[in-house]
């Protein structure tokens, strides 16, 4: 296990940015994560696949990279499957692993960037699909006590972009492997969010399998989302707020156009209309931009920016947003 001094943690963040890690090393195995641990006293920073973050100034302390990997599974009963996934495995593969044998429930989700162990922290989801729809347990390290243990889906308490592990929990534990429970045969084919079902029917299929499913996934992102590998991005940089019936149906009274998904008495309303209409799609401020497709995305357009750049570039559109319609966006992205 190599310990790094001054190390540049640039490849290790899918924004591109350049910030150093005082420390840096990659463990492998739960024994050389908890030995690095013991005998370690700086502040700690834990990466995945470095795709939810944006590095805003040099670490003063360790960085650990989790290159935890290895998938296993146990049949549950006739139609379902246990899968459980280290934290290291890269997200989309293992996606891919499973609809190779046929397993259903993960299709909607393909595509999104990063690891398989940051995917609980912020119960990533997408064309109507949530890790806590499959999700069964994640295992995890207990930094106070160094102790290995089991969080249910009770526990996890997942809401909308969050979990336990982003709130009382953050900072806490280290996610070491998650398990999910899949279909076999009887799948549950989700088509009706997004432009999955125009998407099917652009390619002509009518009864569409989970393959076809997450073929039409993969084609929509591809086609307004960049690829990190190109252009420097997180994703969605916002997550979409939820205010209240009350206060939506005031804003439609100004904004016959307002988009929103009523859920009781409160209304999510898409962060990606809202930045749109304050003028910021496509927009660029020296090094950094909004995606010229998606609005919701924030590129590192030069690949020369800094997190600082990004940052003070999200607070403005955050406060642009706030002034025109009153609400107030959150960052998705978590702010090192």
């Amino acid at each position: 296990m190599n310990m790094h001094e001054n190390f540049s943690l640039q490849p290790y963040n899918t924004f591109g940015v350049e910030a150093k890690a005082k420390y840096f090393t990659e463990v492998r195995t739960i024994e050389e994560l908890k030995n690095t641990l013991s005998e370690n006293s700086q502040p700690l920073l834990f990466l995945g696949g470095g795709s939810n973050v944006l590095l805003t100034k040099d670490f003063d302390g360790l960085a650990i990279k989790i290159n935890l990997k290895g998938i296993s599974e146990e049949g549950s009963d006739e139609n379902h499957i246990l899968v459980t996934a280290k934290a290291g495995e890269n997200w989309h593969e293992f996606v891919m692993h499973c609809l190779e044998k046929n397993y259903g429930g993960l299709e909607n989700l393909s595509l999104i960037p990063g690891n398989v162990g940051t995917s609980p922290m912020q119960n990533i989801g997408a064309y109507g699909t949530e890790i806590k729809d499959v999700f069964v347990k994640c295992t995890v390290l207990n930094l106070e006590n160094m102790e290995i243990e089991t969080f249910n889906l009770e526990q996890c308490r997942f809401g909308y972009r969050d979990s336990i592990f982003k709130q009382e929990g953050k900072g806490k534990y280290v996610i070491l492997e998650v398990t999910f429970k899949l279909t076999k045969k009887a799948h549950v084919i989700k088509t009706e969010y997004g432009a999955i079902q125009s998407e099917l029917e652009k390619l002509n299929i009518e009864n569409p399998t989970i393959q076809d499913v997450s073929k039409a996934v993969i084609h929509i992102r591809q086609s307004k989302l960049p690829d990190p590998k190109e252009i420097g991005n997180a994703g969605s940089f916002f997550k979409n707020p939820t205010i209240p019936l009350a206060q939506f149906e005031k804003l439609k009274q100004n904004f016959e156009n307002i988009q929103g998904y009523p859920n009781g008495n409160m209304v999510k309303v898409p962060a990606g209309w809202l930045i749109e209409q304050c003028g910021w799609k496509g927009k660029q401020i020296g090094n950094v931009a909004t995606h010229k497709l998606q609005s919701l995305v924030i590129i590192n357009a030069t690949g020369n920016a800094t997190g600082k750049e990004i940052f003070d570039f999200s607070t403005e559109i955050i406060n642009s947003v706030k002034e025109k319609f009153g609400i107030e966006l959150e960052r998705e992205v978590n702010i090192i």
